[in-house]
């Protein structure tokens, strides 16, 4: 099973020097997508769902311990 490491797109988007270069990180994700087949794709999709879960997470996290977790601190 390919993993398709969502991560680095994420850091390269987050690190893009201006708006230009986020839209061309961007085009080449879906890019990728589009090139996959069905089953590909749904695993694309899982894996997709899986980081953006994980990532929500760890940001709720940091600012709930920067906020306090009612969030009102």
């Amino acid at each position: 099973m390919p993993d398709y490491n969502f991560r680095q797109y994420h850091y390269r988007s987050i690190n893009a020097a201006n708006e230009a270069e986020r839209a061309d990180i961007n085009q080449e994700l879906k890019a990728l997508y589009d090139a996959l087949t069905d089953a590909e794709k749904t695993v694309f999709n899982a894996q997709l769902q899986q980081f953006l879960t994980t990532e929500y997470g760890r940001l709720r996290t940091d600012y709930e311990s920067i906020n306090g977790a009612d969030g009102l601190n």
